[in-house]
């Protein structure tokens, strides 16, 4: 069984449907034996990094996430809840993260460059870091296959951990992965068959 973490944040609907298109039995819950019950867990989130952390920790469900990865459990983090996998984030102040991945979550507003919006809304193509090998959750998919992305925020000063990044303006930090935990800045339920080629490789971990 696969849980999606309920912590009064994200897209979950969207993303239990994509799972069940693919074959996946999926549970939205917030409930801590579910989650340690399960094969794979997944941490959606949208919003703020300040209020979902909180939100994640008041749950009682931060510990559970952090103790479950440490235990070698695969853990996806998408959007705001990969984000929220790294040391802290700077978004409306400076607020501690789960620090299961080294870096820092910062705006893009000032490495993007003029003339590009933000939030950065769109399709971006993926490339991979040549000097690594490929992230399993990438097995998949090709570079230059695009995935949607909807954030003004990106990980930073965390080049050991990044496996995809996607320019705009710059190349930012599209995924990030350290042994069993991953993480994606992009949805890949919104991200039509190549998002559901990610959740497959994923649930296949």
């Amino acid at each position: 069984m696969l849980a999606i973490v309920d912590y009064g944040v994200g897209n979950l609907f969207s993303l239990k449907s994509s799972l069940a298109h693919i074959g996946v039995e999926a549970c939205v819950t917030g409930d801590a034996d579910t989650l340690r019950r399960a094969q794979r867990i997944i941490l959606p989130g949208v919003g703020a990094f300040g209020d979902a952390a909180e939100k994640l920790r008041e749950s009682g469900l931060a510990s559970v996430v952090v103790q479950e990865a440490e235990r070698g459990k695969p853990l996806l983090g998408i959007c705001l809840g990969m984000q929220l996998l790294f040391e802290k984030g700077f978004e409306y102040g400076e607020h501690a993260g789960l620090g299961l991945l080294p870096g820092a979550v910062r705006p893009i507003a000032p490495i993007i460059g003029a003339g590009l919006k933000v939030p950065h809304i769109g399709w971006n193509a993926l490339s991979f870091p040549e000097s690594k090998t490929k992230s399993p959750l990438f097995a998949q998919v090709d570079a230059g296959e695009c995935v949607y992305f909807v954030h003004s925020y990106a990980a930073m000063e965390c080049d050991a951990v990044v496996t995809a990044t996607a320019e705009y303006g710059v190349q930012l930090t599209a995924a990030a992965g350290l042994a069993n935990v991953m993480g994606t800045q992009f949805h890949p339920e919104k991200s039509g068959d190549v998002g559901l080629r990610i959740l497959k490789a994923f649930s296949a971990l």
